[in-house]
């Protein structure tokens, strides 16, 4: 692995301007870190990916490098991109085993993170760094929302998360609470009486979008981000509909595929899949097929009915009459996105959603309400891994100088 790393290190450019940094929703600065590899300054390469990025080491995994750094390197103009993915997990990784340092002293506040998926994670090791004392509360068992139990272990190993866990969390001093809903026996109103002085949201989305059609309730029915989130709990028998054709789509077919389901087909209502051209490569390699313009329009205990489509200059679509044919299938996986649980809102005076249900934030994490800010899928509705990251840096610096101001105005 080291040779072939540096293989790729030693054929970056050093671009004067790097359009590989240009391409990173988070501007990894990507000929620095391997200028430095090439010298033999590899800690200082993780530490400066890790103050750039704390997810480093899960980004440099489960990023859609294809259209982001990767996809942008002049190398791949007329050839083989650098492949900086494989270059960070190897800094990244090889350093985070360096990283022994406690927690900085506290300045005495106090910070409630409500769920600890990527935007979460990022914001808490960011105050961290600053010496609040900082409170996770994980309405699941473990950390990691949507990176745990969102995404397959076969693209993102649990092991991963654990060392989060242990070297971001646990040594920077930052306490977490598991199973523990914020909404329900604890409330919004609870932490402010407990002197949190700032208290952030990032609950992710998780109420899986639904069809509307008759036969949803079936019993051989379920919904993409609950069989990712413990597939082995699933009988899905040995052919298997899978309706959606994004990225989660792709996690949930070649997890099944995995699981022992034999035929597997995802259906797509347009004349392509909506996930990057690198899953959709791996789900074909492993025997997922593929149906286009195709609309569902009833399942029944033995399959889906679908109907054919034609699609539209405008983007819309026109069904074609008498076309509806019976796809034979022991179980029906519906992964077409989610949206938030509503539960938080509903609890909380002052803080306002829109009509999808996600929270209304400014540019720089400002809920409705003083005091509360939220960043990540509970805002943006289902994104990447490092665009979430990248725009809880902006709300962890903001959340910092709300308190200060907090600070300065008691002083």
């Amino acid at each position: 692995m080291a040779l072939y790393v540096m293989d790729e290190a030693n054929r970056c450019l050093q671009c004067k301007v790097p359009q590989c940094q240009k391409g990173c929703p988070i501007s990894t600065n990507i000929p620095l870190a391997i200028k430095l590899l090439k010298e033999n300054k590899l800690d200082e390469a993780g530490k400066m990916l890790f103050e750039n990025n704390p997810l480093t080491t899960v980004c440099s995994l489960v990023c859609n490098h294809e259209n982001q750094c990767e996809g942008h390197c002049v190398l791949g103009r007329k050839g083989a991109p650098v492949h900086f993915s494989t270059i960070e997990n190897y800094i990244s990784t090889t350093y985070a085993n360096k990283m022994t340092e406690g927690p900085k002293p506290s300045n005495g506040m106090r910070v409630a993170i409500i769920g600890s998926g990527p935007a979460g994670i990022t914001i808490a090791i960011i105050l961290a760094r600053y010496g609040y004392q900082v409170t996770i509360f994980e309405g699941k068992d473990k950390i990691g929302g949507v990176l745990r139990y969102g995404i397959p272990e076969f693209r993102l190993p649990k092991s991963v998360l654990d060392d989060i866990e242990y070297r971001h969390l646990e040594l920077k001093g930052i306490k977490v609470r598991p199973n523990t809903l914020i909404g329900s026996a604890i409330t919004i109103e609870d932490l402010f009486r407990d002197g949190y002085k700032s208290i952030f949201v990032g609950t992710g989305v998780w109420n899986p979008n639904t069809l509307h059609i008759k036969g949803e309730t079936f019993g051989n029915v379920h919904f993409g981000i609950n069989y990712l989130n413990n597939p082995d709990s699933y009988k899905l028998g040995e052919r298997v509909i899978v309706i959606g054709a994004g990225n989660a789509a792709m996690d949930v077919a070649r997890t099944a595929i995995r699981k022992g389901v034999r035929r597997l087909t995802c259906f797509s209502i347009t004349k392509e899949v909506a996930a990057s051209q690198y899953e959709f490569s791996y789900a074909t390699l492993e025997g997922v097929e593929f149906e286009y313009n195709k609309r569902p329009v009833e399942i029944k205990d033995n399959g889906v009915i679908f109907r054919d489509v034609i699609e539209n200059e405008d983007g819309s679509f026109t069904d074609v009459d008498g076309s509806d044919t019976l796809y034979e299938s022991d179980s029906v996986i519906i992964s077409i996105s989610q949206g938030p649980m509503t539960r938080l809102v509903n609890s909380t005076k002052g803080l306002n959603a829109n009509k999808r249900g996600l929270l209304e934030a400014d540019e720089t994490g400002h809920t409705s309400r003083p005091g509360i800010f939220a960043s990540g899928d509970v805002v943006n509705g289902a994104r990447t891994v490092v665009e979430a990251v990248a725009h809880s840096k902006i709300v962890a610096e903001s959340m910092h100088e709300y308190m200060q101001s907090l600070k300065d105005s008691t002083d």
